[in-house]
């Protein structure tokens, strides 16, 4: 065992690594098993079978760069002028989530005995949709353009407060901390439109097509920024992608087609060393019966109000049937990796048990695995987030022009 420990840290072990993360979860795909929990599962058996790449810096840094990648790619994706276009029935749909998000923490903390705050960190983890998931799979499961654009839209809704919820969260026991985080927050939000200006104006033109590299680095630094702040790396590279989307118009190639390519080229490399890096954090103790039984439970109760929550809503908003509700709400399931930060949060900051821990390790499993399953498509590859297809950027030109309205969503004047 030692010996193979030693190989693999050596550079052909690595090169080893990389060729067995990229191909084996392709090759299961044929099974409907998503690429992400496949790596997360290859992550599981190293370090529990093998005592392989323990705390290793080399797999951290990767994973790192793979979850701001990640957030980068989801914040390139929010259009705000879509979100307050649809600000109605979003608001409606937020609503209910954040009163969801109630009630899940006052279960929890009941039923687990469990303070407010980690029970409200793990309402989260049950509840926040994940958001690059979620585009990846958009055009992979024979959803219409209407249909496309409400899972995109919610997501993201959702997950922006899901971010504020955790930021707020992760600083209730201290009032002062959370004033001056917030200040340095607003602070960073306020300085990068001058710092994108700065590039646009004095950088680039002397630096041609540096764009993709100045934006990376930014997510870093931001991503950096905030886990100073107390939370975690995914908020700074999420924020960082919002402003460069907003910026577009000063400096279109910031988040052009040929930037959102790029990033996803990058993410689908790195994103699996993320996935990766998440199964070493499993111990033999989280793989209990308890566990399974309480993620499964977790996947029994919550997915049916998940889905209840979305279908009503726009059952009541928009007339819709229950069918076409459900195409909507199913894509909108899978927690992936909201689930595996805050259990990461938890664990590390929290002490949770065992059984918590690996009960939503089961449950976000299972709901990643599911909307393949249901809407009877191929299973996304969670890892490489793509890019519309041809048809589907002639669909989105023409709905750029042709605003989508509850009515052509579905509503009654459908």
């Amino acid at each position: 065992m030692p010996d193979i420990r030693s190989w693999f840290q050596s550079e052909l072990g690595y090169v080893v690594l990389l060729f067995i993360l990229f191909v084996l979860p392709r090759l299961l795909q044929r099974w409907r098993l998503p690429t992400a929990v496949t790596a997360f599962g290859m992550g599981a058996v190293a370090s529990l079978g093998f005592h392989l790449f323990g705390g290793d810096p080399t797999i951290r840094l990767l994973a790192l760069f793979g979850i701001v990648a990640l957030f980068l790619f989801a914040g390139l994706e929010v259009d705000i002028q879509e979100l307050r276009q649809e600000s109605r029935i979003l608001g409606q749909h937020l609503a209910l989530r954040v009163l969801l998000l109630i009630g899940v923490t006052w279960v929890v903390a009941r039923t687990l005995s469990l303070k407010v705050v980690p029970a409200a960190l793990v309402a989260l983890a049950l509840v926040t949709p994940s958001t690059g998931f979620i585009l990846d799979s958009i055009g992979k499961f024979g959803l219409r353009r209407e249909e496309r654009f409400w899972v995109k839209t919610k997501a993201i809704a959702t997950e922006l407060l899901a971010l504020a919820v955790l930021f707020l969260t992760l600083h209730t026991a201290s009032p002062t901390q959370l004033i001056v985080s917030t200040a340095a927050l607003v602070g960073l939000i306020a300085v990068l439109p001058g710092i994108f200006r700065f590039f646009a104006q004095r950088v680039a033109p002397l630096a041609p097509k540096s764009e993709f590299a100045f934006l990376l680095m930014m997510a870093l630094l931001c991503a950096y920024a905030t886990r100073q702040l107390g939370v975690h790396y995914l908020v700074g590279a999420f924020i960082v992608g919002v402003a460069a989307r907003r910026f577009r118009e000063q400096l279109p190639a910031i988040a052009s087609e040929q930037m959102l390519h790029a990033v996803e080229v990058f993410a689908s490399f790195f994103v699996p060393f993320y996935f990766f890096s998440a199964g070493l954090g499993l111990r033999r103790a989280d793989f209990s019966l308890p566990a399974g039984a309480l993620g499964i439970i977790f996947f029994a109760v919550m997915i049916p109000l998940l889905v209840a929550t979305v279908v009503l809503q726009r059952r009541i908003a928009l007339g819709e049937t229950f069918s076409r509700s459900l195409r909507v709400a199913v894509p909108m399931l899978p927690t992936l990796v909201f689930t595996l930060v805050i259990a990461e949060i938890l664990r590390n900051e929290f002490n949770i048990e065992p059984m918590i821990f690996g009960g939503l390790i089961v449950y976000t499993m299972l709901n990643t695995i599911l909307p393949g399953a249901l809407l009877d498509a191929p299973v996304p590859e969670f890892d490489t987030p793509e890019l519309p297809s041809t048809e589907d950027t002639a669909e989105m030109a023409i709905s750029s022009e042709t605003p989508v309205t509850p009515a052509s969503a579905g509503g009654p004047g459908s």
